[in-house]
């Protein structure tokens, strides 16, 4: 079975959750730069456009993260490291999820499945 963990977390927690990823001995992942909003919806600035108005910013900067793992343990373990490397205690930590994967192939080598997400 693998399964793929995906993280929404704040841009200034990304080297945490690496370095908590790391000491798990979690390989291969994938972090994108992305823009959303969940429960915060942004917040209100005052900006200089046209005069002195209040602009809404709705879209906030975060990072995903994708991770692969080979079982339903790792997954809990992952997720696990991820909540408490990126928690603050504040609205706008982030969400984690998690899905089945169909299948998974190295290009090189062709390996499908376990094999193709493990290291060499």
């Amino acid at each position: 079975m693998i399964i793929k963990v995906e993280a929404m977390i704040r841009e200034e927690k990304l080297e945490d959750v690496l370095d908590a990823l790391a000491a798990l001995d979690v390989h291969g992942m994938t972090c994108y730069q992305v823009m959303g909003c969940g429960t915060q919806r942004g917040f209100k600035e005052y900006a200089y456009v046209r005069g002195h108005q209040q602009v809404e910013i709705q879209m906030l900067p975060k990072i995903k993260i994708e991770v692969l793992v080979s079982s339903e343990e790792w997954e809990k373990k992952t997720i696990d490291a991820i909540q408490k490397a990126a928690y603050t205690g504040n609205i706008g930590d982030g969400k984690i999820f998690s899905y089945d994967v169909r299948e998974a192939m190295r290009i090189r080598t062709k390996e499908t499945g376990y094999d193709a997400i493990q290291p060499e």
